[in-house]
């Protein structure tokens, strides 16, 4: 799909280049997710997870833009899997783009008949953030691991990871934030890619320490590292099928393992052992079918070592990437021994509508994002939790793209920092409006019974009306862009997922969007889980006041 090099960078400052902000918002995010300094394969498209898209096709793409700029405030623009598809009038309170991504009828929601559809050009893959324009590099899920890793030192190694060993492989646009949220756990990580150009951008970003080619001197730093309890990472170019197997064989056992490959789709994300990167490029664009058989084959190899390492003491969880399902399929019947880290470490923040709440400096100017981050530590400073990540995230993470920051808050949390930020902006002390978005792996916005709605504890991992539900509560209190998509982080047939984006630009009228949006959205997450009986989640739902009908019948 790729054509001549075109590079695409957002605009900066506060001059515009639509009718308002909040087409403006929309034009910029999108610009932004194309970035050479942010997307994986610009020139495709790509952002990142293997094929995951902010535009269907560089003729849509143009359109896109072509049509922010002529949109006026009144107006809604429909976009179907990347291509932009009409224009209606609407009114000024509602969202200026609607977006669906990637939705097939149930039935005809399997890989092979949505690459054909998309060789076709009538669909695109969004993943996420890549096809709802809220990517933010690699930084948007630094903090998710950061609190992964955390919660896995305080369930099983008396608070801290320091001293331990996690092993895992990846280090994509979602991977890539591994190294670093394990070592701002205190930890020694030694993590796999096969890929040496996604090793040289992590160490160029500072999210990696150090690197190698050669598994012995990986070992044998990691091994130092871990015994001196140095927190400390190391990338070793190699592939995990054949990494994993050798651990077992030399009796090397981490304390935590997981993975971040892309092993969600077998033909442009993961990459079979035996291949060199250019063999694997060739065979998967010539014998696309071999090429799947042969990525099921690697990572059966790959989930079955990681099985032997469970059963050495190993604390090994699946990270989302639908690894476990791709091993059945490869005939690894114990696949899912391994749990999935929802269940095991973050639904209890998922019952309280705590998720992953991002924002974005439209000026460009970093020092936006400092002041954010000063008003966040002023509102929520008294959480140490929050306090050490604000300062963690202001000397480690480098910025891509605009300047971005992501915190985990919840209901309640979230309206109030979405009214300090417009405050911000009105005041002048933020250069241009701030835009506000969050992760589709929230609270209440995704049914994924591999990840976010695994094991839920009325059964109803695969109930899927919640995150439609999600989209139109979304729509109808005012966000500035709204999402649905299918697939994104676990595949096509495994999950529907709802993406939403609001703008703060220092008016009243966003300051009432951002007040009813910010209660909405993550309400919905307390209701889900407090409607699917979760203790957590019915006393949020008490505490916050949200009103849920059959609750409200009962007590009567």
């Amino acid at each position: 799909m790729a054509i001549a090099t075109r590079t695409i960078r957002a605009p900066r400052g506060t001059a515009l280049t639509c009718k308002g902000w909040a087409q403006e918002a929309a034009l910029r995010m999108l610009m932004n997710n194309l970035d050479p300094d942010v997307a994986e394969r610009p020139d495709d498209l790509v952002v990142y997870g293997g094929s995951g898209r902010a535009a269907r096709s560089w003729p849509a793409f143009d359109a896109i833009v072509r049509t922010l700029t002529t949109l006026e405030r009144d107006e809604t623009l429909l976009v179907q899997s990347g291509k932009p598809v009409g224009v209606f009038r609407t009114h000024s309170g509602a969202p200026r783009v609607l977006i669906a991504n990637s939705l097939l009828v149930p039935a005809w929601a399997t890989w092979e008949n949505f690459r054909d559809l998309e060789h076709r050009g009538l669909t695109m893959f969004g993943q996420m953030t890549a096809g709802s324009w809220i990517y933010i590099g690699t930084q948007g899920i630094v903090q998710g691991t950061y609190e992964t890793f955390a919660a896995v030192g305080r369930r099983h190694f008396d608070g801290s990871l320091a001293g331990r060993l996690v092993v895992t492989a990846g280090m994509g646009g979602m991977g890539g934030a591994q190294p670093l949220a394990a070592v701002l756990n205190g930890a020694t990580a030694l993590v796999i890619e096969v890929d040496p150009r996604r090793i040289e951008r992590r160490l160029a970003t500072r999210y990696l320490d150090e690197s190698t080619d050669s598994l012995d001197d990986a070992i044998a730093r990691v091994e130092r590292y871990r015994r001196d309890r140095v927190a400390r990472s190391v990338g070793l170019c190699a592939n995990a099928a054949d990494v994993l197997p050798a651990l077992v064989a030399r009796g090397v056992v981490p304390d935590v393992l997981t993975d971040q490959t892309s092993a969600h789709d077998a033909l442009n994300g993961y990459v079979p052992n035996g291949l060199t990167l250019d063999e694997a490029a060739r065979l998967r664009e010539s014998h696309p079918d071999e090429y799947v058989e042969r990525s099921l084959s690697a990572i059966g190899t790959h989930v079955a070592a990681m099985l032997e390492l469970k059963a050495r003491g190993a604390v090994t969880f699946d990270y989302g990437n639908n690894i476990r399902a791709q091993a059945r399929k490869a005939g690894v019947d114990r696949a899912f021994e391994i749990p999935g880290f929802v269940p095991e470490y973050i639904r209890p923040l998922f019952c309280e509508g705590k998720g992953p709440f991002r924002w974005v400096a439209l000026s460009g100017d970093p020092e936006d994002i400092r002041a954010t981050d000063d008003a966040a530590l002023r509102l929520f400073g008294d959480q140490p939790s929050i306090r050490r990540w604000i300062e963690l995230a202001r000397n480690r993470i480098a910025f891509q793209g605009l300047p971005a920051r992501i915190l985990w808050l919840g209901y309640g949390e979230r309206a109030r920092f979405g009214r300090e930020i417009n405050a911000l902006v009105q005041s002048g002390r933020v250069k241009a409006p701030i835009v506000i978005g969050r992760d589709h792996l929230d609270a209440g916005s995704v049914a994924s019974p591999m990840r976010e709605t695994e094991n839920m504890r009325d059964g109803s991992d695969a109930i899927a009306d919640w995150p439609v539900l999600n989209a139109l509560l979304n729509a109808s209190s005012g966000a500035t862009w709204v999402s649905v998509h299918h697939g994104g982080g676990v595949g096509i047939g495994y999950s529907l997922h709802a993406g939403m984006v609001v703008v703060a630009d220092g008016t009243a009228e966003a300051g009432e969007k951002l007040e009813r949006v910010l209660t909405c959205d993550p309400g919905l997450g307390v209701v889900r889980h407090a409607d699917a009986g979760y203790p957590e989640a019915l006393a949020a739902a008490e505490r916050g006041g949200l009103r849920m009908p059959m609750r409200e019948e009962r007590a009567c």
